[in-house]
């Protein structure tokens, strides 16, 4: 699965892309047929500790996922929106178990 992670107004360091990348190819083993994952980070200029955003787009064939959560940190959006992921990826392919 190609995973593209796009940092909006600063840079992103290496052990965050790895700590992304890892995450995301865990989602394979949910449901085999993810294309690609694009990854968006954000922080917010509020007062709020929880200003870290973190979207992400997963593409299958036929449809697209797309979640987007807002934590204190960047690992920790990674990892609740990836199990968010999981459950989504988890129903369609049970949703086309049914049709076969």
């Amino acid at each position: 699965m190609k995973v593209s992670v796009n940092a909006v107004n600063f840079t992103v360091d290496r052990k965050l892309v790895d700590f992304i990348q890892e995450r995301m190819s865990k989602l394979e083993k949910f449901y085999d047929k993810v294309v690609s994952a694009d990854v968006f980070l954000k922080v917010e200029k509020t007062s709020d500790k929880e200003n870290k955003v973190v979207e992400v787009k997963i593409h299958v064939p036929g449809d697209d996922f797309m979640v987007k959560k807002q934590c204190k940190t960047f690992e920790e959006a990674i990892e609740v929106s990836a199990e968010s992921l999981e459950r989504l990826l988890i129903k369609r392919k049970e949703k086309i178990r049914t049709h076969i």
